[in-house]
């Protein structure tokens, strides 16, 4: 008896990870990309701001920003500019999730603005790269 449920306990473990998984469907390799979001709000992430813009906004505003990341200035600290300015932007490693950018790629920034006394910074929820 101890066996048929060590048995059956050890089978329903293996067997319902395979279950969970849906595969199938039409996929058209012509669609626009999109970002795959597991849950939770869909619908606008913030105004869309420029550098300039931020600069007068309130702290912990929502924004997202469009212009390409110059250079790293830390080890997740990297200098963002737009047409009206530059501003330091904070992005965590798991952010990236797999892309590479470089300071000819046009990036959207979605996060949160950091407004010290002195300082203004941009905590990256997510990045986006953009089609040239």
């Amino acid at each position: 008896m101890k066996k048929t449920a060590a048995l059956l306990a050890i089978t329903a473990l293996i067997s319902t990870p395979v279950l969970a998984v849906q595969g199938g469907g039409f996929v058209d390799p012509n669609a626009p990309t999109s970002v795959v979001q597991k849950g939770g709000f869909s619908g606008p992430n913030g105004t869309m701001v420029t550098v300039k813009q931020a600069q007068d906004m309130k702290d912990d505003a929502w924004v997202t920003m469009r212009g390409n990341i110059e250079k790293r200035i830390g080890d997740e600290d990297y200098l963002f500019r737009d047409a009206t300015g530059t501003m330091t932007v904070e992005i965590d490693h798991k952010r990236w999730e797999g892309q590479t950018v470089g300071p000819k790629d046009n990036v959207e920034l979605q996060g949160k603005l950091d407004k010290d006394f002195n300082s203004l910074e941009l905590d990256v929820k997510q990045i986006r790269k953009l089609s040239q």
